[in-house]
């Protein structure tokens, strides 16, 4: 018989607000004042999405008369179990302030980042697999059922939103994949190509961006690989084609623009754990109670709000992960 057990984050799907509800201009006011007040932040590794201006909205839009050969696949349906009790981040907020460094170290790099190219696209999965393959990307997503989950994201600068996120379990990947027994972590890798990103001129940067999780983080039910957002494919600065969203951790292990899988005995060393170990730890698990050098965790500022609240262990998550880092210490596994 099957039981079907309710999640920490889950609430009936009536009641999450749908997302047209949060494309309103007062909505993205709020958060372009937001932007404002807290243009302190540092510039930290987190790869993700924050607030945005007027200015910074106009950049972002393509113009591009590209159209996803996918495009038809959206929107894909809500999945009912990963919807959280939390407004949805408005799209204008989450699109034009942006940290993705190929472009630059600065948040505005939407429209540098329209310069990606996102077809044609391989994803290369190699290493301990019984068999190494070359995926052209479209073929890939329809070879998997689509699906969106409203996921929690926390950036390890101490801010956060709610993301729609549309894409696939990493736990369907690793399948097709069939890693080799002997096969304990994956090894992620993005593109390098710095004649369109800029930012990849920039020889103190260990390019390509790389990031690493281990196999069971990945087979966790929570590990999705998106290919898009807000009902259609991701925009360039979300990561297009194909990122990684890893709820419970810090944003920066989320990585973008993914073109290769690699299964490997050996623990990757990660982009920004290669240029401050101290601060960005492999595991880096969202952990209220582990300061980072340069900023507390204990709590959050919601982006398009003005709303600071605590920060959860594991972000919220930690029924559904706690179990993997049973062996270690909480200090260490939580952030190090």
């Amino acid at each position: 018989m099957f039981i079907k057990r309710n999640r920490s984050w889950s609430l009936k799907e009536h009641q999450a607000t749908d997302e047209q509800v949060y494309l309103n201009r007062r909505s993205f006011l709020r958060g372009s004042s937001l932007l404002i007040g807290g243009a302190s932040l540092s510039l930290a590794g987190c790869n993700m999405d924050s607030a945005a201006s007027d200015s910074a909205i106009t950049q972002s839009a393509s113009t591009s008369d590209f159209k996803d050969p996918t495009l038809d696949l959206y929107p894909a349906k809500r999945n009912p179990t990963y919807i959280i009790k939390r407004d949805i981040t408005p799209e204008e907020v989450n699109a034009a302030y942006n940290n993705f460094y190929e472009f630059g170290s600065h948040k505005q790099i939407a429209k540098a980042a329209q310069s990606l190219k996102t077809r044609p696209w391989t994803v290369k999965i190699d290493g301990l697999v019984e068999e190494e393959m070359e995926l052209d990307i479209d073929t890939l997503i329809r070879s998997m059922v689509l699906e969106e989950r409203l996921y929690r994201h926390r950036c390890v600068e101490a801010w956060s939103m709610t993301i729609p996120w549309t894409g696939f379990a990493f736990a369907d990947l690793v399948k097709k994949a069939k890693p080799l027994s002997k096969a304990k972590y994956i090894r992620m890798e993005t593109f390098h190509d710095p004649s369109v990103a800029s930012g990849q001129k920039q020889s103190w940067y260990p390019w390509p961006y790389v990031e690493g999780v281990s196999i069971e983080e990945a087979m966790n039910e929570l590990a999705f690989l998106v290919t898009g957002a807000y009902g259609k494919p991701a925009a360039k600065q979300f990561g297009a084609p194909l990122r990684l969203a890893l709820p419970w951790k810090y944003g920066f292990k989320s990585i973008k623009s993914i073109t290769r899988f690699t299964f490997t005995d050996k623990r990757p060393v990660s982009f920004w754990e290669q240029l401050a170990p101290g601060e960005y730890g492999f595991w880096a698990n969202v952990n209220p109670e582990v300061r980072h050098p340069r900023w507390s965790q204990a709590t959050e500022q919601v982006l398009g709000t003005n709303e600071r609240i605590p920060t959860q262990f594991f972000n919220g998550y930690g029924e559904q992960v706690a179990h993997l880092y049973k062996e270690l210490g909480k200090r260490e596994i939580l952030y190090r």
